[in-house]
């Protein structure tokens, strides 16, 4: 059965026929929307819609975009992943100098029985802080490795959504502490931690957060050698130059302590707390309970910069809300904030 979701010219941004390298709304769609053809070429594979019956083509197609490479789970042989070329036809003129010339993006959880099971054994290790070990994630790093390699680090784009957000975070992350710096379109990520953005009252809020980043700062230097603690602050220095694009709401639970976890950090700096807040933002309490059990385990979700930009208006459904489908529309009312990491 065909879900409307999957064809491209009843819920894609059919109207968008000429892209703007420039323009960050256009970037974001197109992310998206190659996103979705991941999310697409799976479902193909699965009904067996080939030749003229796939879906998934005209996701990348319209966009003058090529499928390089399928990425596949060895555990079964489901698409996670695709390599996308950008081909604009010689009419255009040269190749954009803003634009990406290859684009590596990967799907979420898909709830259909021939990709569930093996996907939330990715879900599980994602919560475990095992995701780097995961088959997928070192596919996914190495396939961009070799592309960097092949082009540069400024013609690659990453894009991912839900735990395919967090394939990419970590593929960016291990690129950017070699100093190369992807840009990165991350929709939904999840953030494995308890958000405190319910809570309204502001003087409480800030209270909150004071208290949190005491102790976990408390907690670092009690079980954290020097040298581990170190190595925690010079891992995340390297990583403070790369800022991904966070695309992420309110209403979704699943990325929404993102929203706190940047808010933190500027509270704890108009309390006079700044270095404290930013040591605290550098580790979590399940990374330190794994450090303490013998396990270094670097929280994923733990990013020195970002640039967050949260739908202010998304579908009251988390459902929805977290989906992937909202994110290439042009008339979104989003809230853009850019945050940089200093030591």
């Amino acid at each position: 059965m065909v879900s409307e979701s999957e064809i491209f010219d009843r819920s894609g941004p059919s109207d968008l026929t000429r892209i703007d390298w420039n323009n960050a709304d256009h970037q974001r769609s197109v992310a998206a929307c190659l996103v979705q053809a991941v999310y697409v070429l799976e479902r193909d594979r699965q009904e067996k819609r080939e030749g003229p019956q796939a879906l998934a083509p005209r996701w990348w197609e319209f966009f003058n975009f090529q499928l390089l490479r399928k990425l596949e789970d060895k555990a079964n042989p489901s698409i996670f992943g695709a390599i996308f070329e950008y081909k604009p036809p010689p009419s255009s003129g040269n190749h954009s100098a803003d634009g990406p010339h290859f684009v590596v993006a990967f799907r979420g959880t898909l709830i259909k029985v021939e990709t569930f099971c093996q996907d939330m054994k990715l879900n599980a290790k994602l919560i475990r802080n095992e995701l780097p070990s995961a088959y997928r994630c070192e596919t996914a790093t190495q396939a961009v490795q070799d592309m960097v390699a092949t082009a540069g680090d400024s013609r690659v784009w990453l894009a991912g959504h839900s735990l395919g957000s967090a394939i990419a975070l970590q593929a960016g992350k291990n690129m950017a502490k070699q100093g190369l710096f992807l840009e990165s379109f991350l929709f939904n990520p999840p953030y494995l931690s308890t958000p405190l953005e319910k809570i309204e009252n502001e003087s409480l809020k800030r209270a909150v957060h004071f208290g949190t980043d005491v102790g976990r700062a408390a907690w670092a230097i009690a079980t954290k050698s020097r040298q581990q603690l170190n190595q925690s602050a010079n891992s995340f220095a390297a990583l403070s130059p790369w800022v991904p694009r966070l695309f992420v709401n309110k209403v979704d639970k699943i990325c929404l302590g993102y929203i706190d976890y940047f808010d933190r950090r500027v509270s704890m700096q108009k309390m006079g707390a700044g270095g404290l807040g930013r040591f605290a933002s550098q580790h979590s309490l399940g990374s330190l309970v794994m450090s303490k059990k013998g396990k270094q385990a670097e929280p994923l979700h733990f990013i020195p910069s970002a640039n967050l930009i949260i739908n202010l208006d998304p579908p009251p459904e988390f459902r929805r809300a977290h989906g992937i489908l909202e994110w290439w529309k042009q008339d979104l009312k989003l809230k853009t904030k850019v945050y940089k990491y200093k030591n």
